[in-house]
């Protein structure tokens, strides 16, 4: 009779291949979702993973559960930047660079999960507004205890302003506007409040 402790054995390397499928397939469905949008091939997205639709859908069983797996990995990836900042030598700096970040974020994400974000926001299992909001918030409060950042700047009014920007861009021709204009409000996130009634 087999030993009761071996024969759970070939259960490790499974597990562990079906770890790595999701890892592909979210990676794959990033990369096509940024390209084709969020009506593109799932068929696509199982073949760039090396998997079978019928891989996918054992992962995914619609397109609204890897569109809020791919949302989940890219906010991940985008908090986690903003963490790894908050050590930087300059405040000033690393708020520059994650707002660049998320700008390119909410352009890339625009339209990708609005109706989730909207009508099934259960579905991502995170608060997204509170996580980037509280990044944000992280990353512009060190920056005003250095004094680089104006004290009366609030970190959703930044947020706004930031998503303004990729809305406004994100069908644009020219590829060098929406850097300039994150670049107009960087410099106002750096100038002093203006004097009443000025």
């Amino acid at each position: 009779m087999t030993p009761a402790h071996s024969r759970p054995g070939p259960e490790v390397p499974r597990r562990s291949d079906a770890r790595r499928n999701r890892e592909r397939l979210v990676d794959a469905a990033r990369a096509v979702f940024a390209e084709s949008g969020p009506e593109a091939s799932l068929n696509e997205i199982a073949q760039r993973a090396g998997v079978g639709p019928g891989t996918l859908y054992r992962h995914f069983p619609n397109r609204r559960t890897l569109l809020a797996a791919v949302l989940r990995d890219r906010i991940d990836t985008l908090c986690g930047h903003a963490e790894r900042l908050l050590t930087a030598d300059s405040a000033d700096r690393a708020l520059a660079e994650w707002l660049h970040a998320f700008l390119e974020h909410a352009r890339v994400n625009q339209g990708l999960g609005g109706s989730l974000l909207l009508h099934e926001p259960e579905m991502l299992g995170v608060d997204c507004h509170r996580r980037i909001e509280d990044a944000a918030t992280a990353l512009l409060v060190r920056a005003q205890r250095s004094g680089t950042a104006r004290g009366d700047l609030a970190p959703g009014d930044l947020i706004q302003l930031v998503v303004g920007v990729a809305l406004a861009t994100v069908r644009g021709e020219d590829a060098a506007q929406p850097g300039r204009l994150l670049g107009l409000v960087l410099d106002a996130v750096h100038a002093g409040p203006c004097p009443a009634g000025g």
